[in-house]
């Protein structure tokens, strides 16, 4: 039988979620409980991984409370000194539990997270593949600090599930039934007062717990993400705000989120202080039931435990097991606690992942995207042929939010080996072109790719083909040699250098230092130009056949922004792939093939009218 995977359990989500009325709040929310409980699913470790863990934590659990048992049947049977030879199984138990307490408790500590990782990490790189067919467009409404929380500290939070929720409960609930068991067939009154007192615990404890901090658990994770993104705002924009005087708003506003969240802990700390002490008054109230009812029972059968009473060992095995059965029983209000907070976090998550939702999509964002080609479905050229054509026929895309196209009506054909160059005024529409190009965005008319229509294949094999150098490259603080291996991790120092070379940054990095140059945050210790030509250096790396070039010019003065342009249109010309570079300034006829000019957003301009012979 295969195992669920987060694909296939957001797939059954979207298909109950098709099931229901899109029209009323109330629908909504059941959408949204259904992709929670998508996520809660996959953040339960498999069987054959979280059982081993679970028997080794109710064996650990169970030698506690037989050894606490033990040691009290051994001292008080050794008090009336007996022949050793009736104490030596009993010797023999409490070393035995002792050892086996310690020794399944790592175990169980050794397998549970052995399980909860494995499944973490599945369920991690499950969220980020389904978060990449919806970036950037359809990220847009998240802050990235926000996004930063539910990505990492969220799907964190949902190793608790497994750790912290369902073994404890699981654990708590066998030990607890068979150590009633166990006491009721001592004495059935002490059993029942066991069985009373642990009740009337976990449902005051639970209830403690659910007044006083049930509001705060569920809290604790927006409260994070709001906190984790206005100090990521303020660090980014440190400058800009001290510059403008707006630095002491900032910070009131980041202490009054901390102060949110610092009661919010409180508070959660205040219900597991009430759980702590309804616990501990509940283990002193069962100690004394047993008492109540072990005392009269002794009294009838004396020291020897005549027929109908009870004798002393006996008794004081049933005044003290309770204590260790509350210690293994309190973590059942704890848990009830974290699963408040786990849900809370699984909410966020589905809501970063919001594919399962179809109503909360923008319908600019190009969702639905096989992740697989369907079997016996449209296929594309192998990513190693180089005969790539694009060709798009009246192309039109727009902005998730937008009250209109932001490009429309354009018709192009791009071959191996052409290079054309895309014009036109500001707000024409010619990065969200690009962003189309690579399916960030979706898209109206036709764009196919090697003769398939590019919304039939992988987003991952459209990406594969045609790369984009975006006018503001991202550059990750770290040193060349990784900036680059981001784009072929196999690549050799030798190559890496190469490459270099041919972008015209060899002399610029050697004086730096070579490989081992840090680039600063963002880019911070590179100018505009080299931070373009490391992009092109790292799409060289990819190989991509088709490449888009958006403004490489906006941030270098004009001699370096010519140099640049010329750099990329021969090393393109060279490899034989197709460039279509998008600059507003002038390129020479000898570096192209061909020209592409979209009109202003006048709608009767709109209409790009092809490509024109250079």
């Amino acid at each position: 039988m295969s195992e669920p995977t987060l694909d296939a359990a957001a797939a059954a989500a979207a298909g109950a979620v098709a099931a229901e009325p899109a029209v009323s709040a109330p629908a909504r929310t059941r959408r949204l409980s259904t992709a929670t409980r998508a996520i809660l699913r996959l953040a339960q470790p498999r069987a054959r991984w979280f059982l081993p863990g679970l028997a080794a934590g109710v064996a650990s659990m169970l030698c506690a409370v037989a050894l606490l048992a033990t040691s009290a049947w051994l001292i008080t049977r050794a008090a009336e000194q007996p022949p050793i030879l009736y104490l030596s199984m009993a010797v023999v138990g409490v070393r035995a539990f002792a050892l086996g307490r310690s020794a399944f408790r790592y175990l169980d500590r050794l397998s549970s997270h052995d399980a909860a990782f494995r499944q973490l990490s599945l369920l991690r790189v499950g969220v980020f593949s389904r978060i990449i067919p919806l970036a950037p467009a359809g990220l847009a409404d998240t802050g990235r600090g926000e996004l930063l929380t539910r990505l990492v500290r969220d799907v964190d939070a949902l190793q608790d599930l497994p750790l912290r929720v369902v073994q404890p409960l699981a654990t708590a609930g066998i030990v607890a039934a068979l150590s009633v068991a166990g006491v009721w067939s001592v004495l059935p009154a002490a059993g029942l007062t066991l069985l009373l007192s642990l009740v009337v615990a976990g449902v005051l404890g639970a209830l403690g717990s659910g007044v006083l901090a049930a509001r705060a658990e569920r809290e604790l994770a927006p409260l994070r993400g709001n906190l984790t993104g206005q100090v990521l705002e303020v660090v980014e924009n440190l400058d800009v705000l001290t510059a403008f005087g707006a630095l002491t708003g900032r910070l009131d506003a980041l202490r009054r989120a901390d102060e949110l969240l610092r009661r919010a802990t409180l508070r959660r700390s205040l219900g597991v202080g009430v759980q702590g002490a309804v616990l501990s008054l509940f283990a002193g109230a069962a100690t004394v039931a047993a008492l109540a009812v072990g005392i009269p029972a002794l009294a009838a059968g004396g020291s020897g435990g005549a027929a109908g009473g009870l004798a002393g060992p006996a008794f004081a095995v049933i005044v003290l097991v309770p204590m260790a059965v509350f210690e293994v029983f309190g973590t059942v209000p704890a848990a009830l606690g974290a699963w408040r907070e786990v849900r809370s976090s699984a909410e966020r998550v589905a809501t970063a992942v919001p594919t399962e939702i179809p109503a909360e999509i923008p319908v600019e964002v190009p969702v639905g995207v096989p992740v697989e080609i369907p079997s016996g479905g449209a296929t594309g050229p192998t990513r190693g042929e180089r005969a790539r054509i694009v060709e798009l026929t009246d192309l039109g895309a727009r902005w998730p939010g937008a009250a209109s196209p932001a490009v429309t009506g354009v018709f192009l054909r791009l071959a191996p080996g052409d290079r054309v160059h895309l014009a036109g005024p500001s707000g024409a529409g010619k990065t969200s072109l690009a962003q189309a190009l690579v399916r960030f965005l979706d898209y109206t008319g036709s764009y196919t790719l090697g003769g398939v229509e590019a919304r039939l294949l992988p987003q991952s094999e459209v990406r594969a083909v045609v790369g984009l150098c975006e006018q503001r490259p991202w550059l990750f603080d770290d040193s060349i040699r990784q900036n680059l291996l981001f784009a072929r991790d196999t690549a050799t120092d030798e190559e890496l250098l190469a490459v270099v070379d041919r972008v015209g940054l060899a002399e610029w990095a050697a004086e730096r230092g070579g490989l081992d140059a840090r680039v600063g945050e963002r880019g911070a210790l590179v100018s505009g130009g080299q931070a373009q030509r490391i992009a092109l250096a790292r799409a060289l790396l990819a190989d991509f056949p088709v490449l888009v070039v958006d403004e490489p010019t906006a941030n270098v003065d004009e001699e370096q922004g010519d140099r640049l342009v010329r750099d990329i249109l021969v090393t393109a010309a060279e490899d034989g792939r197709a460039v279509l570079l998008i600059s507003h300034t002038p390129v020479p006829d000898e570096l192209i093939t061909a020209r592409v000019t979209l009109p202003g957003r006048d709608p009767g301009l709109r209409r790009a009218a092809g490509v024109l012979p250079a």
